[in-house]
């Protein structure tokens, strides 16, 4: 086909700036329903590019995590570099970490970015196994917190990283601005771990905030939801979009990905992160 020609195609003189690069750290999930798998199903439903860098692997399924194999340091910083040096980032996820060490290795490879980072700061899989050292929530404190544009913690990590025992709003809203005291930029406190009929989200920053809130979807498809909204707010701002606008967009993907679970498993079944194809198929 030559340029000149009708379609879809665009010769490399007038084709746009690529933008949507997600760069992902975080850890893979054999059952495909979090970590790197739901990473990039959710960059890529959303219109971005994933890249990956590796920092586990896990033997995962739905109901829970068997094993777990780390990645060498060096191997984790040189998939990094590799893809920031030639591929580039518009946005940087982090999901499992696992240790001190990769925690400073991370946050120095944070520091060459200049992208924005979604910081995960997973520590527990669904199933309950852990996934972050004890040793290493303080250098999730006091390396990676600094350094996120946006931290996604839910309840539990909130409680955590800040000592607040968070169990209703206004401890997610006590806990939220003590993340932002301790350098986050915006800090997105998830409500799905407070019990209630309402799940409720709170963004903060230091100039305001935004509240999202839906019904507690009654189902055992919930794996991956916090791997997958945090890799959708990534994918919102390597796209260019407001925080604001990219966590609201973000949340109603999460919501409408469990909604469309395919029912997979016999424990926490993982999202139907393909909806919008799905739906624009006309089968959703």
């Amino acid at each position: 086909m030559s340029d000149t020609d009708s379609g879809p195609w665009l010769s490399e003189a007038t084709a746009p700036a690529w933008r949507g690069r997600v760069l992902i750290i975080a850890g893979s999930d054999s059952g495909g329903g979090a970590g790197i798998q739901a990473d990039i199903k959710t960059v890529t439903m959303l219109g971005g590019y994933a890249a990956t860098a590796v920092t586990a692997i896990t033997v995962q399924d739905t109901l829970g995590v068997t094993g777990v194999h780390p990645i060498p340091l060096d191997i984790i910083e040189a998939q990094a570099r590799a893809v920031l040096d030639d591929i580039g980032a518009d946005a940087i996820k982090t999901g499992m970490l696992g240790s001190v060490e990769v925690v400073e290795r991370v946050a120095a490879v944070l520091d060459t970015s200049g992208a924005p980072a979604v910081i995960d700061p997973v520590m527990i899989a669904k199933g309950g196994a852990s996934l972050l050292a004890e040793a290493a929530i303080g250098a999730v404190r006091s390396l990676m917190i600094p350094r996120a544009a946006l931290l996604t913690p839910n309840a539990p990590e909130a409680e955590a990283l800040t000592g607040i025992v968070v169990e209703d709003l206004d401890d997610q809203y006590r806990a939220g601005e003590a993340l932002l005291e301790l350098g986050a930029r915006a800090v997105l406190v998830k409500g799905g771990h407070v019990p209630g009929p309402v799940v409720i989200d709170l963004l903060l920053t230091p100039d305001g905030g935004l509240r999202l809130e839906g019904p507690r979807i009654d189902t055992r498809n919930t794996h991956g939801t916090g791997c997958t909204l945090a890799s959708a707010c990534a994918a919102g701002l390597a796209l260019g979009k407001p925080l604001e606008t990219a966590v609201a967009e973000a949340w109603t993907y999460v919501e409408q990905a469990i909604r469309h679970a395919p029912d997979l498993g016999r424990g926490h079944g993982p999202l139907g992160h393909g909806w919008p194809l799905m739906a624009r198929l006309g089968h959703g």
